[in-house]
């Protein structure tokens, strides 16, 4: 068969697993990440063989990660990750050091060379930031404080890519006095190329897409979007770095631009495409009789690897004073092997650093410990929800979700509107700190991983305590007119700067709540009667800009 036409059959056979991997996930109710796992040993080499060469899907699937951090850049301004600084370079640091520094050493007590317990050590220390970042994602965490102290280790591990990265070359010549310069060339080639790329991004970016947009072309608005996540990626995977550093480094500079959400919006399909097919080729590298054959080797490993990485991390968490159920999520959560170890075990192998049984196993384990990660999330939220009910009070609860915050919405009252507005927020990966009377309620809320917290809004240490001076809006949505009001008043007397939502029950209600303070209130009996209309209008024919000014006099009209 023509090489084309065997192409275009792995092609098929790709795209015809992802389309049934998640429909059938779901229907048993797991992660759509097990799904492809599932389909990728099914098709792969080692199961019906549908698919003998993996390394084009292999390649192709790279961009999933790529556009999997691009996309999470965008949600990522620069002032969020500056405060985010402390866990990247210290616990990021850490985390690298001791689990690469445990494991090659436990690596060198069972007998391998001090060479190959240095490589396994590194690469097993790394997580998957495809697979973690993904459930969070998937969770609408990503924006939390889970979500963030995850993202600031993964981070960091995607810089150490550089210098164990340029460690393989010099092990496999057994060069020993020059491996502490190169390392030191190599970081510094690293953070010098970073640095040019946020200079020259801040440069050219806002002009590139101003030109773009302005033909007013969808098709060029998406190549431009491409080419600055593979253009971006490409000169950091030059630089001796992964393309997935570059992509992220390309959503934090349009993060704060104007064509972020239409970016996003070009971004997205392609994104879910291709990270489905990154975990269909993790499963089709699972040898299946080779696991049978060195199961027990396997499974000790990858329980070790389970078990071990997060008593790391749970323990370097606490020494960052992180809470205990937050330390415990963030250990099980990136409690498996990441991706990039598949690129250093398939590197060291071709030097002679790993034999070729040990690098199998290893690529093995790696491929397990990821399909894991679902189950892993899934106790780290239980051990972490049980841990959470013995604690109190709410107040130091709170804080310590709003430590790093800034930016970010406070609302008062999680019923049904705040709950609709709380999902829209973690959808946009937009943080939020919610303050909520009823008790039933916070439970229910917590046992979905969602920030809210018991207690009277209007109390100033409560407000305090959920970072109200680093807030960029307050929504209060609560039921009993009065208490809005108060909690309204609280806010405007010692917040002035502070932009304030708030919910009312009619007209009368409505102008109390801005005699309060409040600048925008939202009617709730008005809003579905103009809501109808609009819509109403619409499948009359009335245009868009008529109908906006109509809804924005009535709105006026009621409110006066």
């Amino acid at each position: 068969m023509p090489s084309t036409a065997v192409e275009v059959q792995s092609v098929l056979v790709l795209l015809l697993a992802a389309i049934v991997a998640v429909p059938l996930a779901q229907r048993v109710r797991v992660s759509p990440m097990l799904g492809y796992l599932a389909a990728g040993m099914v098709v792969g080499p080692y199961g019906f063989g549908f698919i003998r060469d993996t390394g084009e899907a292999e390649q192709l699937s790279e961009f999933g990660v790529v556009f999997l951090l691009f996309t999470i850049g965008l949600d990522m301004p620069l002032q969020r990750l500056q405060a985010m600084w402390r866990y990247i370079f210290g616990l990021g640091l850490a985390q690298v050091l001791v689990t690469g520094g445990a494991v090659g050493l436990a690596g060198y007590e069972l007998g391998l060379t001090p060479r190959a317990a240095l490589v396994v050590g590194g690469a097993l220390a790394f997580s998957s930031t495809a697979a973690a970042l993904q459930l969070l994602a998937e969770r609408g965490e990503l924006a939390s404080r889970v979500g963030r102290v995850s993202l600031a280790v993964l981070l960091f591990q995607d810089l150490a890519v550089v210098p164990l990265l340029a460690l393989l070359p010099l092990l496999a010549r057994g060069a020993s006095n020059g491996i502490a310069a190169a390392l030191g060339i190599a970081l510094g080639k690293g953070i010098a190329a970073i640095l040019l790329i946020l200079l020259l991004g801040r440069l050219v970016l806002r002009p590139l897409f101003r030109v773009s947009a302005m033909t007013r072309i969808r098709e060029t608005f998406a190549a431009t979007n491409l080419l600055v996540v593979l253009g971006l990626g490409w000169a950091t995977a030059e630089a001796g770095m992964s393309m997935a550093l570059g992509a992220f480094l390309a959503g934090l500079l349009l993060a704060e631009t104007e064509y972020r959400h239409q970016v996003e919006a070009d971004i997205l399909p392609v994104r879910g495409l291709f990270l489905g097919l990154f975990f269909i080729t993790v499963g089709m590298v699972i040898d299946t009789t080779l696991v049978l054959r060195h199961w027990q080797a396997v499974l000790a490993l990858s329980a070790v690897l389970l078990a071990g990485k997060p008593v790391i991390l749970w323990a370097l968490a606490r020494l960052f004073r992180l809470g205990a159920p937050l330390a415990i999520r963030a250990g099980l959560l990136l409690s498996q092997c990441g991706e990039f170890a598949f690129v250093v075990f398939g590197i060291a192998r071709q030097l002679g650093l790993i034999e070729g049984d040990l690098g199998t196993v290893l690529i093995a384990t790696v491929a397990l410990t990821m399909a894991t990660t679902p189950l892993m999330a899934a106790l780290g939220r239980r051990l972490a929800g049980a841990l959470q009910v013995q604690r109190a009070p709410e107040a130091a609860l709170m804080a310590e979700e709003a430590a790093d915050l800034s930016g970010h919405v406070i609302i008062a009252g999680f019923g049904r509107i705040g709950g609709i507005v709380g999902q829209m927020l973690a959808e946009q990966q937009l943080p939020y700190i919610a303050i909520e009377q009823s008790v039933p309620l916070v439970e229910e809320s917590r046992r979905h991983g969602r920030p809210v917290y018991f207690g009277d809004a209007s109390r100033a240490e409560l407000l305090n305590a959920a970072g109200v001076e680093r807030a960029r809006a307050a929504l209060i949505t609560l039921d009993q007119p009065e208490a809005a009001e108060r909690v309204v008043a609280a806010l405007r007397r010692n917040h002035p700067d502070l932009r304030i939502i708030a919910r009312s029950r009619d007209a009368a209600h409505a102008r109390r709540l801005e005699a309060a303070g409040a600048d925008a209130v939202i009617l709730e009996a008005l809003e579905p009667g103009l809501q109808m209309g609009a819509a109403v209008l619409r499948v009359a024919g009335t245009p868009a800009s008529t109908i906006d000014r109509t809804l924005d006099a009535l709105r006026r009209g009621v409110a006066a």
